[in-house]
């Protein structure tokens, strides 16, 4: 079984929501972290294409920490159909994969809709998202060593995928990973 974790950075909450950054790692329960895709998207990108920007998720990004904020412009913005044909890409034509997702309403959500809008394929079956959320907060809350910059997608998604590994192997849970 291949296993995702996504976390996105957005200009809202809604499945429509403008996105910032594609943040995933794929892991594992016995090796860790295998691999890593981050993409800074290109605003304008999104904007051009019908997607939406709130004013509320605008003026959480200002109070957010400067590390966070230099994320969104650490390396070239792409063209958000390219970084999901990257994305689909570093997914792999794959019926055994898990998408994970920090809820089940917003990560996997909203990427699922932007590959619709592009008619791109979505590169899981529906079948293939799981939640993150639900699984953390089933549980006592766990040490895990936190990102090494909140907010900046790729470092949230290996910290989720860390804290699952602890999760799954803490509590000895058997079929989730």
């Amino acid at each position: 079984m291949k296993n995702i974790m996504l976390d996105l950075e957005t200009m809202g909450t809604s499945s429509n929501s403008a996105i910032l950054t594609i943040g995933a790692v794929e892991f594992d329960k016995d090796l860790g972290i295998l691999d890593r895709f981050y993409e800074i998207i290109d605003l304008q990108s999104c904007l051009d294409r019908g997607f939406e920007v709130k004013a509320d998720a605008f003026y959480w990004w200002l109070r957010q920490s400067k590390e966070a904020k230099d994320s969104l412009t650490e390396k070239k913005k792409l063209d958000i159909k390219d970084v999901l044909t990257s994305f689909q890409a570093f997914i792999g034509k794959n019926d055994n994969v898990q998408i994970w997702g920090n809820g089940a309403d917003f990560d996997n959500v909203i990427l699922q809709n932007a590959f619709k809008r592009f008619k791109v394929n979505n590169p899981w079956p529906y079948h293939a998202n799981r939640c993150f959320r639900t699984l953390k907060y089933s549980f006592p809350s766990l040490e895990v060593k936190k990102a090494d910059v909140k907010h900046r997608s790729v470092d949230d998604a290996e910290y989720q995928a860390k804290y699952l590994i602890e999760l799954v192997t803490k509590f000895k849970l058997t079929n989730v990973l």
